[in-house]
C-alpha cells in the first residue's frame, strides 16, 4: 500500500468530535434543581458536573422533579441539555393565592421555580374566594401549552403567616400534606378490635409487666419494653414494636402514600405523619391499659448484659404503665416510683449494653439538640436545650438492640446461596479526603491521630471526644468530626453500620413514623413463615427512602430556621454572647450561646476593623493588618441586627470587646 493510501490517524479535533456527537445522543436520568433565576440544573448520579438547563428547555418539570434529560451539548464546557420527561414529580400539592375568573380560577404560581399558574374549575373551588391562600392538590399536569389543572383541598386563614411557612416548606420538600380520601377511608374502616383469629398465631405475653418510656408530649407510642426474671437468674427483656404490616396491606392506596413519603415529618409546632391518625395514634399505639398487636425481639440476658437467646415474632401485648422521661429519670435516680427495682435492672443492663458498644468501637458523637417552647398560637416563646440522659438511653440501647439481631437473623437466610434484598441501615467509614483536613486542624490542638484502620480512627475520634471534653475547643472539633463522617442510609448492601460499631443494623423499631422498618417487619415475617419472596426492586425502595429521610431533614432544619428567626426578631438591637459555628469568604456564622440560634456576621460589617480574608485550613477569616482571626469554636459578642422570616435569616454584627 502506498503512503498516501494509508488510513490517515484522527487528529484529536476528530476524536473529541465524535465523541461530543456520541455525547448529545446519550438521555439521562436524574433530580432537577431549578435555582432562583429560572435556571435548571439535572443532578446526574455518576456525573461529575450537573447538566444545565436554559428555561426555555424546562419542558412542564419543576424544581425537585425526577427527570430524563437529553443532552444538546459535549463534555467540553459544562454539559448542556434539554428536559425530554418528567418520570416522577416531587410534589402534587401547592400553596398559592387565588386569582377569580368568571367560571374559573388561577392559583398564581412561583415563576423563579418554574411553577406555573394552575387552572381551577368553579366546582374545584371549594369555598374559596378571590385572593384567599390555598393549599391546591394537582388533577392533570397539562401538556405543551395546557396549563395544569388542580382542585383546591383547604383554604388557609391569610393572618397566620407562619403556618403557611410550615406548610409551604413540607410541599417544597416534597410532602402532601395529609392523605387522600382513599387512603382515608381504607384507615377508618379497619376494625380497632382484636379478634380470636387475630391472637391464634401471637405469642401471648400480657402477663409480663410491659411498660412504655416517651415524650411528655408523644401522641403515639411504637414501642414497649417487658421485663421478668426467669428462675435461671437470667432476665427476660422483650422489644415490642407497634405491628403497622398487620393493618397496612401492599399496594393500596394507604400503602402507597405512606411509601411516597417514606418518613413522618416532625416540626416545631406540628407532625406530619406517615400515617393516617386513626392509624399511627389509635391501633398501632402501644396506649396503656390495651391490649395490643406488636411485633417483638424478646431476649433472654445475663446480669452481664450478654445475651443468651432471643426470640423474634408476633406476639399480643398489655402495657400496664405509660412513663414520660422525665418520670423515668427520677425513677432512676431516686429509685422510687412505680416498678422502680424493674426499671433500675434494665436501667443497669441498658448501661452495660452502651459500654459494650463503646468498647467495641462505636463513636461517642454528642450533638445538642433545641426544642422550642411555643404559646397556644405556635409562636416560640423559649429555647429549651434537650438533655440525653439515662433514660433516654435505656430505651436507645434496647432498640439498638433489637435492630441488631433482627439483621444478623435475616443475614443468614439465603435464597439460592445468595443473600436476600434487604434493607440494611449502613454507616461507611470516613473518606480519608474528608479526614486529612480534619485531622491536620485537630493536630494543631496536640491531638493526634491514627489512620492505619477503620477501627484506629474509631478509637482515635473516642479519645479526642473524651480528652477535648470541657476545653474551648470542644465545640469545634466535635462539630468538624461529624462533618466528616459519611451519611447513613438505606441499601441491601450491607457493609455495617461504623458510628455505632455493628456488623449488622437494620430499622425494625419505628413502623409507624419509618417506612423501612415496615419492609423489614413484612420481610422478617416472610422468613419466620418460611416463604421468602426476592424483591428486584430493593435498592431503588432503599435510595427513594434515604432521600425522603433527607428531605424529612432539610424540611426540619427549614423549620427550626424559621422558628429561630421568629423568636430572635424580638431581640433586633440586643446584643448576645456567641460561639463562631462556621467561617467562609463572605463572614462568620455565630451560634448564640443562650438559644443556638445562628446568624451571619457579613464580611462587609467587618470592613471598619480590617480587611478578612478566609483561611480554609485553619477555618477562619484573619485580618490583614491586625492579625484578629475569627476560627470555629471561638467565643464572640454579637449583636442581632435583623432577622428575615421570609428569607429564614438572622444577621448578626461583632461587638468589639
Amino acid at each position: 500500500m502506498s503512503k498516501s493510501n494509508k488510513p490517515k490517524k484522527k487528529t484529536k479535533e476528530q476524536k473529541r468530535g465524535k465523541r461530543e456527537k456520541r455525547s448529545t445522543e446519550q438521555t439521562l436520568k436524574g433530580r432537577l434543581d431549578v435555582t432562583r433565576s429560572g435556571r435548571g440544573f439535572v443532578i446526574v448520579e455518576g456525573l461529575e458536573e450537573d447538566v444545565m438547563i436554559a428555561p426555555d428547555g424546562l419542558k412542564n418539570a419543576m424544581d425537585g422533579d425526577t427527570v430524563r434529560v437529553k443532552l444538546t451539548s459535549g463534555y467540553e464546557g459544562r454539559p448542556k441539555g434539554k428536559i425530554t420527561e418528567v418520570v416522577q414529580r416531587k410534589r402534587t400539592e401547592f400553596i398559592g393565592k387565588v386569582q377569580m375568573n368568571k367560571g374559573f380560577a388561577f392559583i398564581l404560581g412561583e415563576k423563579e421555580k418554574n411553577i406555573p399558574d394552575l387552572y381551577v374549575a368553579e366546582e374545584n373551588l371549594n369555598g374559596a374566594e378571590n385572593g384567599a391562600s390555598v393549599v391546591a392538590r394537582i388533577l392533570d399536569w397539562g401538556g405543551e401549552g395546557k396549563k395544569p389543572s388542580a382542585t383546591i383541598v383547604s383554604v388557609m386563614s391569610g393572618d397566620d403567616a407562619a403556618d403557611e411557612a410550615m406548610k409551604s416548606i413540607m410541599l417544597e420538600n416534597g410532602f402532601a400534606l395529609g392523605f387522600s380520601d382513599e387512603a382515608l377511608e381504607i384507615a377508618a374502616r379497619i376494625p380497632e378490635t382484636i379478634t380470636k383469629e387475630n391472637l391464634s398465631h401471637r405469642k401471648d405475653v400480657r402477663s409480663v409487666l410491659t411498660f412504655t418510656i416517651d415524650p411528655a408530649d408523644a401522641k403515639d407510642f411504637d414501642d414497649a419494653i417487658s421485663y421478668r426474671k426467669l428462675k435461671n437468674g437470667n432476665h427476660e427483656i422483650g422489644v415490642h414494636i407497634a405491628d403497622v404490616s398487620h393493618y397496612v396491606t401492599p399496594g393500596n392506596a394507604l400503602d402507597d402514600e405512606a411509601y411516597q413519603k417514606a418518613t413522618s415529618v416532625y416540626l416545631p409546632d406540628r407532625v406530619n405523619p406517615m400515617l393516617p391518625e386513626h392509624i399511627s395514634n389509635v391501633l398501632c399505639s402501644l396506649r396503656p391499659n390495651e391490649d395490643k398487636l406488636a411485633f417483638s425481639a424478646i431476649f433472654q440476658i445475663t446480669d452481664k448484659a450478654e445475651v443468651k437467646q432471643y426470640w423474634l415474632g408476633k406476639t399480643v401485648i398489655h402495657s400496664n404503665r405509660r412513663y414520660t422521661y422525665e418520670e423515668a429519670q427520677e425513677i432512676i435516680e431516686t429509685g422510687e416510683g412505680d416498678h422502680a427495682d424493674v426499671i433500675k435492672t434494665v436501667n443497669e443492663i441498658s448501661q452495660t449494653l452502651r459500654k459494650y458498644r463503646f468498647d467495641e468501637g462505636a463513636i461517642n458523637f454528642n450533638s445538642t439538640e433545641v426544642r422550642f417552647k411555643l404559646d397556644e398560637k405556635g409562636n416560640p416563646i423559649g429555647i429549651v436545650l434537650k438533655e440525653s440522659k439515662e433514660a433516654h438511653q435505656l430505651i436507645e440501647e434496647l432498640m439498638l438492640l433489637a435492630n441488631r439481631y433482627v439483621a444478623r437473623h435475616v443475614s443468614k437466610v439465603k435464597v439460592n446461596n445468595k443473600s436476600i434484598p434487604f434493607p440494611y441501615r449502613i454507616h461507611d467509614t470516613p473518606d480519608e479526603e474528608k479526614l486529612k483536613p480534619f485531622i491536620a486542624f485537630a493536630n494543631k490542638f496536640g491531638y493526634k491521630f491514627d489512620i492505619s484502620s477503620a477501627e484506629a480512627i474509631a478509637a482515635s475520634f473516642n479519645k479526642l471526644l473524651k480528652d477535648v471534653k470541657g476545653r474551648p475547643e470542644e465545640a469545634v472539633l466535635q462539630q468538624l468530626g461529624i462533618r466528616t463522617m459519611a451519611k447513613a442510609k438505606y441499601t441491601e448492601s450491607n457493609v455495617g453500620h461504623y458510628g455505632l460499631g455493628f456488623e449488622y443494623y437494620c430499622h425494625f423499631t419505628s413502623p409507624i413514623r419509618r417506612y423501612p422498618d415496615v419492609m423489614v417487619h413484612r420481610i422478617l415475617q416472610d422468613i419466620l413463615e418460611d416463604g421468602v419472596k426476592v424483591d428486584k426492586r430493593m435498592e431503588e425502595k432503599c435510595k427513594h427512602c434515604s432521600e425522603r429521610e433527607r428531605a424529612a431533614m432539610d424540611s426540619e432544619r427549614s423549620a427550626n430556621k424559621y422558628k429561630q428567626v421568629q423568636f430572635m426578631s424580638r431581640y433586633v438591637g440586643e446584643e448576645f454572647d456567641a460561639i463562631v459555628s462556621g467561617v467562609s469568604k463572605f463572614g462568620f456564622w455565630a451560634e448564640t450561646v443562650d438559644h443556638l440560634c445562628e446568624g451571619l456576621v457579613a464580611i462587609t460589617s467587618l470592613a471598619e476593623h480590617d480587611s478578612f480574608k478566609h483561611s480554609e485550613s485553619d477555618y477562619a477569616l484573619v485580618g490583614q493588618r491586625t492579625g484578629k482571626k475569627f476560627t470555629m469554636g471561638d467565643k464572640v459578642r454579637i449583636r442581632v441586627v435583623a432577622a428575615n422570616l421570609e428569607k429564614r435569616q438572622l444577621d448578626y454584627e461583632w461587638v468589639k470587646e
